[in-house]
């Protein structure tokens, strides 16, 4: 998938735990596992802008495009 989740890093930054994170976005820890190791198929604009007001970030602080050497998306 080209969308790359930095959220560990984000974390690491602002030096909080998933535990205390999903308690203040207000999701489960299974939830922001998915999100965090990039097997998330989708996240909530509403969720996004929780956590992004907890870590103090923008969007593109957790969520980065990458394109992938061969393939086309015309």
């Amino acid at each position: 998938m080209p969308i790359i989740v930095n959220l560990d890093v984000m974390m690491a930054k602002r030096k909080i735990s998933a535990g205390e994170l999903s308690e203040r976005v207000g999701i489960t820890p299974a939830n922001l596992s998915v999100l965090k190791n990039n097997k998330a198929k989708a996240v909530r604009f509403s969720t996004l802008e929780a956590i992004c007001r907890e870590l103090h970030c923008q969007p593109g602080d957790i969520l980065e495009f990458s394109e992938k050497e061969g393939i086309s998306y015309d």
